[in-house]
């Protein structure tokens, strides 16, 4: 199996839907969501107004989830790509 078929075959084994380059997300906003919900799925407990809106804190138990070696990878393409696009959705 090719790597990249690897990454997301071990993305979908782990519920995770993007796949995608971060640089082809339609916008800040979108990049933003995608971390964000890596994050909830892993228990983060949001203290921002927007992520206690966008995301529910009640099913929440850390504010340091232990996210596996895929998901660490792609938060940190997706903060990479807000970077570049000198993005500012929670700031």
């Amino acid at each position: 199996m090719k790597p990249s078929l690897m990454i997301a075959a071990a993305g979908l084994a782990a519920g995770l839907t993007g796949l995608v380059p971060a640089a082809s997300a339609a916008s800040c906003w979108d990049l933003w969501y995608e971390r964000n919900a890596i994050y909830d799925r892993n228990g983060y407990c949001f203290s921002s107004s927007l992520g206690k809106r966008t995301f529910d804190n009640a099913d929440c138990w850390t504010k340091t989830p232990a996210l596996s070696q895929w998901e660490q990878r792609r938060v940190a393409e997706i903060k990479a790509e807000e970077r570049r696009r000198g993005c500012k959705v929670n700031n």
